[in-house]
């Protein structure tokens, strides 16, 4: 099982989800604006708040950007191979989002011509809801819970 996620926060990871995909990346990594030879493209940084507004590199001085990828960037290579390989599943199960924004729109039909059964749960309809195999309605908190206890040995 894998979780792709557009959530750049970090909770997924701190609920103890396992094999996480993120999808737009980490606010909890950090790199160089300027992509300063002495840095690494990104590392991990917990700091909060940064001790100077705005954050600076430890590496040159120049600011720091966060991890994420922001409107009119790419998705990383890496990140995009991964979902690919994400999208060959049994089951494929959308959560949440309007299904609107691609290139992550385009995982639930991905999966559905690779054969996965395909579940949206959202509380509204969404631009792929008429392509789903099944569409819950209801927030993520409700449908899960209710799914973790039809799920439980009685």
């Amino acid at each position: 099982m894998r979780l792709i996620t557009q959530n750049v926060d970090g909770l997924h990871e701190r609920a103890g989800a396992l094999r996480v995909i993120r999808f737009h990346g980490s606010l909890w990594e950090v790199g160089c604006w300027e992509q300063c030879p002495d840095s690494p493209k990104r590392w991990g940084d917990l700091t909060v708040p940064f001790k100077t507004l705005p954050p600076t590199c430890s590496y040159c001085g120049g600011l720091l950007r966060p991890g994420v990828v922001w409107f009119g960037e790419g998705i990383d290579p890496g990140v995009l191979a991964q979902s690919d390989d994400a999208t060959a599943c049994d089951l494929f199960l959308t959560i949440g989002t309007s299904s609107l924004v691609h290139p992550a729109a385009g995982l639930i039909e991905q999966a559905r011509r690779r054969g996965a059964f395909t579940v949206e749960i959202n509380p509204v309809d969404t631009a792929v809801s008429d392509q789903v195999d099944l569409v819950l309605r209801g927030t993520a908190e409700a449908v899960l819970t209710a799914i973790e206890h039809r799920m439980a040995p009685n």
